[in-house]
């Protein structure tokens, strides 16, 4: 091959931006690939086409984002956007599709930046036009200038449910209600972190704020809400669900549904990287040190991918993991890898203080993490409900990938993206067994579907 990197990064979000400019300055030849067109990921997306008259919606947090992209143009990283990875072989002999056409690159080291995906909500009614999750609708601004039709109602828990009430608000947008399943329970269980949580007040100085400039717009505020469910026939029509025992139905055009964030597994498993569970949030994340190194020998991970942190985290982490990449590829000694990782040890650790006190006050809703409606749609591509997943389990299947051959679920276009959470949770309610025995799907090449075409016409030429 005429083209050997030292580092291939994946992904374009603020971890793979920092990673690939600190790479680049310590004499690393790195790549940086990434699916969407433009530089900045999910929090940063479209900064360098945003329109300066939505700097007040979008506010000074995406904005910070600017000046590491453009640090990141001025590099001179070699950088292949609208490029999809499907496969990772031996030696990181890494397939590509970008333009059409398929292309081989080879990496000494591989840093995994891919960022976090929305949890799904499975929910009754939740795939009828006009519901859509919270982030998404978040994202359809940033790319497109674009708010969903109002009345709107915002359902879920998180800090991101928050954040797009204000984007809505700031954008005039009409909100029916804002119905949270967190509850007053999960607050004072999260106490024992807020301590810590205080060393970064200006993080709950900001929800403080956010919750005031909902209230302020008049938007009625339902707190510990169960039995969600989107009314509708075929589109939805609003929402129902119980608060302090009583049901309530709030009409509305648009239902915007989250319960967090999760990381972004599909590479990290694919290479046989170790995972642990993390119980606060009901995710996965992989085993890493400080730097990010994982148990598969010249692959790390940074941003968000590593565990939910956020923007400024997801930077700091790919700053280490550069720096720790240049060290094990003789760029740096180690004395001078621990010399320039100083402040950004310091900066991560100010970053992990509000943490532990977020996860705690905004945990996933059980009732969607295992939805108790048999009718209730889990797998969106291949349309298989709730109840034909137990059902799977009383014929004995104890795995996803039983449940799979059993049932199709997980074998669509998205390859399991929205559905294999929910078939782990609802095994391990039905089978009442630790959700860490039950495991995940596994991941399948090619990491996303092609064409027939594309297949038929698929040949390997090393890029130059």
């Amino acid at each position: 091959m005429d083209k050997i990197y030292d580092l291939i990064i994946i992904g374009a979000g603020p971890g793979g931006l920092a990673a690939a400019v600190t790479a680049q300055s310590l004499g690393l030849n790195a790549l940086v690939v990434d699916e969407q067109p433009e530089p900045g990921g999910q929090i940063y997306r479209s900064m360098e086409r945003s329109r300066s008259e939505n700097a007040d919606v979008l506010g000074k947090d995406y904005f910070a984002g600017k000046k590491l992209v453009e640090s990141f143009r001025a590099s001179g990283v070699t950088y292949m956007p609208n490029t999809t990875v499907l496969n990772i072989a031996n030696e990181f002999d890494v397939d590509l599709i970008s333009a059409g056409k398929t292309l081989r690159v080879h990496g000494r080291r591989m840093l995994l930046t891919i960022g976090a995906v929305e949890r799904p909500v499975p929910m009754k009614n939740w795939t009828l036009p006009g519901v859509m999750g919270a982030a998404a609708a978040d994202i359809l601004f940033k790319s497109a200038d674009m708010v969903p039709d109002e009345p709107v109602v915002l359902a879920g828990s998180g800090p991101l449910l928050l954040q797009a009430a204000c984007h809505l608000v700031d954008n005039g947008v009409k909100i029916a209600a804002m119905v949270e399943t967190a509850s007053l329970k999960d607050y004072i269980k999260a106490t024992p972190f807020l301590p810590k949580a205080l060393l970064r007040c200006s993080y709950l100085i900001k929800g403080l704020q956010m919750r005031l400039k909902v209230r302020s717009a008049g938007v009625p505020l339902y707190i510990g809400c169960r039995d969600l469910e989107v009314t509708g026939q075929t589109r939805a029509e609003g929402l129902r669900f119980t608060y302090r025992g009583k049901q309530m139905n709030i009409a509305a055009k648009s239902v915007l549904l989250h319960e967090g964030v999760v990381p972004n597994l599909r590479l990290s498993q694919a290479l046989n990287c170790e995972h642990e569970w993390y119980e606060p949030q009901r995710y996965w994340k992989p085993v890493l040190d400080l730097w990010g190194q994982t148990s598969v020998e010249s692959v790390s991970i940074a941003g968000d991918a590593a565990g939910i942190g956020g923007g400024p985290m997801a930077a700091v982490r790919g700053h280490l993991a550069a720096i720790d990449n240049a060290y094990k590829l003789h760029k740096i000694s180690e004395s001078e890898r621990d010399r320039l990782a100083v402040k950004h040890k310091k900066n991560l650790a100010k970053e992990e203080w509000i943490r532990p006190f977020l996860d705690h006050v905004f945990p996933p809703n059980r009732q969607t993490l295992s939805p108790t409606d048999d009718e209730t749609l889990v797998c969106r591509c291949e349309e298989i409900t709730a109840g034909q997943i137990r059902e799977a389990i009383a014929q004995g299947a104890r795995h996803p990938a039983q449940i799979k051959g059993k049932t199709r679920a997980g074998m669509g276009p998205c390859q399991g993206r929205m559905c294999a959470a929910t078939i782990s949770e609802i095994i391990a309610d039905s089978c009442s067994i630790d959700i860490k025995e039950v495991g995940s799907l596994r991941i399948r090449t090619p990491l996303k579907p092609l064409s027939i075409e594309q297949y038929a016409n698929m040949t390997f030429g090393d890029k130059d």
